[in-house]
């Protein structure tokens, strides 16, 4: 990702997979908000899979630079209850 094809500070959207449980959209939020303080769980969009196994978010984050965005991808990657972040 070349920084020069965003302007920072943005808001950028982060759409992260994992195993349907019913704390998952919780523990997302609590990961972003290590890194956005002004976000809060009901920012996500909830999409469920069609066999209801998985679930989709969809989470809007104030990026204030590359490094900071790589950090946030880095700390979602990470968890155990994820599975993709894209």
């Amino acid at each position: 990702m070349d920084e020069s094809l965003f302007k920072f500070p943005c808001d950028f959207p982060i759409k992260v997979m994992g195993k349907s449980h019913p704390e998952f959209r919780d523990a997302i939020a609590a990961v972003i908000q290590q890194f956005d303080n002004g976000f809060a769980p009901e920012q996500l969009e909830v999409r469920p899979s069609g066999s209801g196994n998985y679930t989709g978010l969809t989470a809007t984050v104030r990026a204030l630079n590359r490094e900071h965005l790589d950090d946030i991808y880095r700390a979602l990657t990470g968890h155990p209850m994820v599975k993709v972040v894209l």
